[in-house]
């Protein structure tokens, strides 16, 4: 095995052996078609609907409810061949993955812990959060928020705050040009899909897995997060802004705090997903070979600045040199 790839796995032992416990826990106590089983909820609600009829079961407050733009359940297309189970493995690790980004090898297993409930039951909330972070290299990740969650999007209120247009416009430009297509494939769903937010605005505190506190609270709270935080540049406050702002304050939703993550290291000058202990060898390596090359150039350079005078003085004493005196063999 390539030294690498060894360094990456004994950084994120821990990280991977509770990430394949919480894989095999989720697959082993996953819900049935017919409705029995714990975990998978939310990631059921992304199989089951169709792409012909995709808003037939969109009652908010029901066990089976899917209430995304067209858009998202069209992407979820190849996806969604898969019988149940293989889709909720597949969905799983897809969250684990983004676990994994956003908490890098040191804190993985922590994450997976703080992001059990979420993992559990498979809604979007840590690809939310993955796409808010991408976000401010790519704005049209916000796509991805604006099409599913919608309310959340008020963290591009940091582009408008910044008076980063380009970056808001791309973001919004993006997104409209996923709509379009879509739109060229299921128009009347998406007629449906503004009729079923419109339905849901008013339900969106009536379950137990959410706090009751309504949105038209919370929206107030986040702009003023997300705005504080454009001011004083603090990037972590946009996945805060956004968790605040989610339709439904999901107990799992918390989940979306792990993107203060990688910011936090972002705005430390560190790259988003740092290097654990294990390849710290690698990087000294590198630091000896560019010491070392480094020395020798120094070396090199200082034995052509001493021969420069002595390769002058040989061409100025040259020609005072007596004729016919040969100085290599001695005295004639």
């Amino acid at each position: 095995m390539p030294a690498t790839i060894r360094t990456i796995i004994a950084s994120d032992a821990a990280g991977i052996v509770a990430a394949v416990a919480a894989f095999a826990i989720v697959v082993t106590l996953a819900r049935t078609v017919d409705g029995g089983g714990l975990a998978g909820q939310e990631a059921f609600c992304y199989w089951v609907p169709t792409l012909a009829d995709p808003y037939a079961l969109s009652d908010w407050t029901s066990p089976v409810a899917y209430v995304y733009s067209p858009a998202f359940i069209q992407a979820l297309a190849p996806l969604k061949v898969l019988p149940w189970q293989l889709f909720l493995a597949a969905w799983t690790a897809l969250l684990l993955f983004a676990v994994r980004f956003l908490s890098g090898p040191r804190l993985f297993a922590v994450a997976v812990l703080f992001a059990g409930l979420e993992i559990g039951g498979g809604n979007i909330h840590l690809l939310l959060a993955v796409a808010i972070v991408l976000g401010f290299r790519w704005p049209a990740a916000w796509a991805l928020v604006l099409l599913t969650k919608v309310t959340p999007g008020i963290g591009l209120a940091w582009f408008a705050v910044r008076r980063e247009w380009r970056n808001l416009a791309i973001a919004l430009a993006a997104t409209a040009a996923v709509v379009a297509v879509s739109l060229t494939i299921a128009p009347t769903a998406w007629v449906d899909w503004v009729g079923v937010l419109v339905a849901s605005t008013d339900k969106t505190t009536g379950t137990w897995s959410a706090l009751p506190v309504p949105l038209i609270v919370r929206l107030p709270i986040a702009l003023a997060v997300v705005t504080w935080g454009a001011r004083t540049d603090r990037r972590w406050t946009v996945p805060v802004a956004a968790m605040i702002a989610l339709p439904a304050a999901w107990f799992g939703s918390i989940s979306m705090l792990l993107a203060v993550i990688p910011l936090a290291r972002w705005e430390s000058g560190r790259p988003l997903d740092t290097s654990g202990p294990a390849t710290r060898p690698w990087l000294q390596r590198r630091e000896i070979v560019a010491g070392r090359a480094s020395a020798a150039l120094a070396h090199t350079s200082a034995v052509l600045r001493r021969a420069q005078p002595r390769a002058a003085l040989s061409s100025v004493a040259g020609p005072l040199r007596a004729p016919g005196r040969d100085r290599s063999t001695g005295p004639q």
